[in-house]
């Protein structure tokens, strides 16, 4: 994967003229970070004690997924009729999100990419909610309404009045 990125980034760098490539790098170094990050293929217990011990700035993408793998499986679980295991990998859900979510916002880092993830995830959950029996939709439909109230809480950290120092 790792080497896929670079290569594009090569063929970018050739097509586009040198000019290209310095203005390019920042982003390439991004994209690769995160091609290492999705690399390690870390289990999701090796990922929740590297996000804890994180430093502040890098907790809200490592949060963030583990929150997405933690989604993946309630979907995998409630498509295998299995609601009871999904409602609790929902709770894990929105628990790292909002983890994710305070880190976001005590840092000032990564606000727009954690907000753009749980609008995502919150998309991906109106989906589950539509395919599930009308009696498992409830938890489903408050994860959603907590994902929204989190995203507001980013957004308003964005965009809100600035408080004086």
């Amino acid at each position: 994967m790792k080497s896929f990125a670079l290569l594009v980034f090569m063929i970018l760098t050739v097509a586009s003229g040198a000019a290209f490539a310095l203005s390019a790098f920042p982003m390439s170094a991004a994209v690769l970070s995160f091609v290492d990050n999705a690399d390690r293929g870390d289990s999701l217990d090796q990922l929740i004690a590297r996000a804890e011990s994180a430093r502040p700035d890098d907790r809200p993408g490592l949060y963030l997924e583990i929150a997405r793998r933690k989604a993946d499986a309630a979907d995998k679980l409630y498509d295998a009729g299995n609601a009871e295991a999904g409602n609790a990998a929902l709770k894990d859900v929105l628990t790292f999100s909002k983890k994710a979510t305070d880190s976001a916002i005590e840092t000032g880092k990564k606000l727009k990419n954690t907000e753009i993830t749980l609008r995502k995830m919150a998309e991906k959950f109106r989906d589950i909610k539509r395919s599930v029996a009308f009696d498992d939709q409830a938890p489903i439909q408050q994860t959603i309404d907590e994902l929204e109230k989190m995203r507001t809480e980013l957004l308003s950290a964005m965009f809100g009045k600035k408080k004086n120092k």
